[in-house]
């Protein structure tokens, strides 16, 4: 892992930027102690499975007053 003073990385944010984007990780120090680590975002996409089971949560949880939504998709089908 990369070390990185305060200063320099002020004064070079975009360039340590690149770097972490490229998957580096960067430990951000101040008078030679570390005090911030740099890592890349990690992009969490949705498991199938987890939006499936929570759009058939809500179909069960929304209604029009009293009626619920099954009941009226199934009229609209009629």
């Amino acid at each position: 892992m990369k070390e990185v003073g305060a200063y320099e990385a002020k004064t070079r944010f975009s360039s340590i930027l690149d770097e972490v984007e490229k998957g580096d990780r960067i430990s951000i120090t101040r008078r030679g102690r570390p005090v911030a680590l740099l890592v890349p975002a990690r992009e969490e996409k949705p498991q199938p499975a987890a939006v499936i089971a929570a759009l058939r949560a809500l179909r069960k949880s929304v209604t029009l007053g009293d009626i619920p939504l099954r009941q009226l998709i199934e009229e609209g089908r009629r």
